[in-house]
């Protein structure tokens, strides 16, 4: 209770100073918004321990009511300088943060941006920022599917460092260029003094069809303990119709089998989602997808064939009001191993569940 009254206080705080600074002509924009979802996973396989598998890190604890995210924020913009402080707590910062110390677990945004054109839309910001990587988010309100994909759970969520970005006239092209602390980090490793790669290219030809590029490139471990990373993510969203849209993502990484080696170990993963909106108030949708990973880079299971595994959903949206929406999903996962724990602590190769959780934005 006086962390979630700190982080009030400290939002509020810098609200107010914004507010103060409002002088002379040039137009600002202050914005004062929030967000909290509430969730209940009920798990067949009945967990002693309450945890979910361990590359879950979105509505992760099972059969209890929790938190998954809840935050403050704050948003500054003029023409010239933009500004942003999001303050968080709930199950996801726990997952997600984990190694991050003190006061940075409770980190979901701290940036700031400063516009290098007057002619064009340039920016260069820099600080805590979504990451640039993938289709869904933190947010899980703002996703089609009410718990993330196993490819958006095992890339980052969050990123650290400086981006320089450009969106064209038209709007249609967006192009961004990162330099970063990491893969999915605030302060980066001790012992680490190479910094990380990223792009993005995203081209909107009309309202219908949005097409996205994102990459990766770097080591996120010791000096000398090294291991180049190269990964790429790829998604196309088209919405057919007023009422049914398509999502298609496809990651594909790889990874130095160990320093200096010429040797890789591979993931990827694809996913296909579909939603149906048939009226203001409800949507539905399927999801299908895979992730492979058998030399455990990613996700490590110790297991003969590594991580392989075939998940496939169904969720039903019903917006409650403009700022609340309650959403249930029912979820299998099946992998070729025995890598699922149950309540006997044995291993199972299948975990079926279901996901329910009201969401409130404001």
């Amino acid at each position: 209770m006086k962390k979630i009254k700190l982080i009030t206080y400290i939002v509020a705080a810098l609200s107010l100073n914004f507010a103060k600074a409002q002088t002379g002509g040039e137009k600002k924009t202050l914005n004062f918004s929030g967000y909290i979802e509430a969730y209940y996973v009920a798990d067949f396989n009945k967990p002693l321990n309450h945890i979910r598998p361990s590359f879950i890190y979105s509505h992760n604890l099972a059969n209890e009511f929790a938190i998954n995210l809840s935050f403050v924020k704050s948003s500054y913009q003029t023409e010239n300088v933009r500004a942003n402080l999001a303050l968080a707590v709930g199950t996801y910062m726990n997952a997600n943060y984990s190694a991050e110390p003190g006061v940075l677990k409770n980190i979901l945004e701290a940036n700031v941006g400063i516009k290098l054109s007057k002619e064009s839309n340039l920016w260069l910001d820099a600080g805590v920022m979504p990451s640039h990587i993938g289709f869904e988010s933190a947010v899980s309100k703002d996703c089609w599917s009410l718990t993330r994909s196993i490819l958006a759970e095992n890339s980052p969520y969050f990123e650290t460092g400086a981006r320089i970005s450009y969106t064209s006239k038209n709007e249609k092209w967006y192009i961004a260029g990162l330099l970063l602390n990491g893969w999915q980090r605030i302060q980066m490793v001790d012992g680490n003094s190479t910094p990380s790669f990223g792009h993005q290219i995203t081209y909107k030809p009309n309202e219908k069809l949005t097409l996205n590029s994102s990459s990766f490139i770097g080591n996120d471990k010791v000096d000398k303990e090294s291991k180049m990373r190269y990964f790429h993510n790829f998604y196309t969203i088209y919405q057919a119709t007023e009422k049914i849209g398509f999502t298609a993502g496809f990651d594909i990484g790889t990874e130095q089998k160990f320093h200096k080696s010429n040797q890789y170990n591979t993931w990827y993963s694809p996913v296909l989602i579909c939603r149906i909106t048939p009226n203001s108030k409800s949507a539905i949708a399927g999801r299908i997808e895979y992730y492979s990973d058998k030399n455990g880079a990613i996700i490590p299971t110790e297991t003969e064939n590594g991580f392989k595994t075939l998940g496939y959903s169904v969720n039903y949206d019903y917006k409650v009001s403009e700022n609340a929406v309650w959403r249930i999903e029912a979820r299998n996962l099946q992998s070729k191993d025995d890598i699922f724990l149950n309540k006997d602590n044995t291993v199972l190769n299948n975990n079926f569940f279901i996901t329910t959780s009201v969401a409130v934005s404001f």
